[in-house]
């Protein structure tokens, strides 16, 4: 279910929803709510405001890019275990990689994906001015992507993901490590 009102995409993950295909059984899990376009050929930028009505471990909103069932990529607003809201990222080239990245205070965080020479480049803001690394990677050679959104919920009862100043640019990443 999702509704636009006022430049706000919002979003709810059903309970028990999530993209994942598990590192030790390479068991796939893909029936979280996504939305994803075509972008600009070349170097691009895509970003969003992210606010999750957390409630359970893993609820989360993401940014992702998807090549094919087995070479996809998602940056999370995500709550972690213990409960605090955090930055997850995944990788997924045949099996994911999922790593942690950091807690991140407040109610909501930007997120970007930027690709750059064909490879791509994961970042976190709390403004949306001054953005952290959070991954750099690689799907594969030249592989056509589709970019989006995606929300999750899966050990929880759902929750809300609410997506906003949402921009896809034919713009290239200036720096890698500090994200101008």
């Amino acid at each position: 279910m999702h509704t636009l009102k006022d430049g706000t995409l919002s979003v709810f993950a059903e309970p028990g929803t999530d993209i994942l295909t598990d590192p030790l059984t390479g068991a796939v899990r893909s029936n979280a709510a996504i939305a994803l376009v075509d972008p600009p050929s070349g170097d691009w930028q895509f970003s969003a405001r992210l606010r999750v009505g957390f409630e359970a471990p893993w609820d989360a909103g993401a940014l992702f890019v998807r090549s094919d069932r087995d070479h996809w990529a998602k940056v999370n607003f995500e709550q972690a275990p213990d409960g605090v809201p955090s930055i997850y990222s995944v990788v997924t080239r045949g099996r994911s990689d999922d790593a942690v990245g950091w807690a991140a205070a407040g109610g909501a965080l930007w997120l970007r994906i930027s690709r750059v020479d064909g490879a791509f480049a994961f970042h976190a803001s709390s403004d949306g001015t001054t953005w952290r690394l959070v991954r750099q990677f690689d799907l594969g050679p030249d592989r056509a992507v589709r970019v989006g959104i995606e929300a999750q919920s899966p050990v929880g009862k759902g929750c809300r993901v609410d997506f906003d100043s949402v921009r896809l640019t034919p713009t290239r990443l200036a720096h890698l490590f500090d994200g101008r």
